[in-house]
């Protein structure tokens, strides 16, 4: 739970370039429903696990570039979260704050099903592991985070289709 709230949280952070990065309707209609879910569902891991007494982890340190004061937290946050599947890398999304238009729109689609791939492969681990997920709670939540997942990894998979027809050819 503490590892996912900061994978989601960086999905709410990719989603937050949209309004000033690209014009296409179908996107931002997609990365507010992203935002939206995924600061629901950081909401209920965080009641999740103060109600059992875990520490909860802060949503996300700004890239390391934004703000030096905490170097050292920064660099370990980062070296967590490269750990975890799916999570862009700094340069990755440093590209994706750098693009515009088209070009935002075709890297926001690959690196939100990367990131998205990286969440169900989280799941699998948990579900994989003994003992694991056997909180109806738990159990819930994670096959909800799965199948919207996978819905949305679908929508984007279609809507990168879209955006390059000379591909189909």
């Amino acid at each position: 739970m503490q590892g996912m709230i900061l994978h989601h949280a960086q999905a709410v952070e990719m989603t937050a370039m949209i309004p000033s990065h690209t014009r296409t309707k179908s996107l931002r209609s997609l990365g507010a429903r992203i935002s939206s879910s995924q600061s629901d569902e950081i909401n209920f891991m965080k009641r999740w696990l103060a109600a059992r007494g875990e520490a909860v982890p802060e949503a996300m340190p700004k890239m390391p570039d934004m703000d030096m004061s905490h170097e050292t937290s920064h660099k370990a946050s980062h070296e967590n979260m490269a750990r975890m599947p799916g999570m862009l890398t700094p340069q990755q999304m440093e590209a994706l704050q750098k693009a515009k238009g088209a070009e935002f729109d075709r890297l926001f689609l690959l690196g939100m099903i990367q990131h998205h791939n990286g969440a169900l492969t989280m799941v699998k681990d948990l579900f994989d592991s003994a003992g694991a997920g056997q909180d109806a709670e738990l159990f819930n939540f994670a096959t909800d985070t799965d199948n919207s997942q996978r819905a949305e990894i679908r929508i984007m998979e279609t809507m990168l289709k879209k955006e390059a027809p000379e591909e189909k050819r």
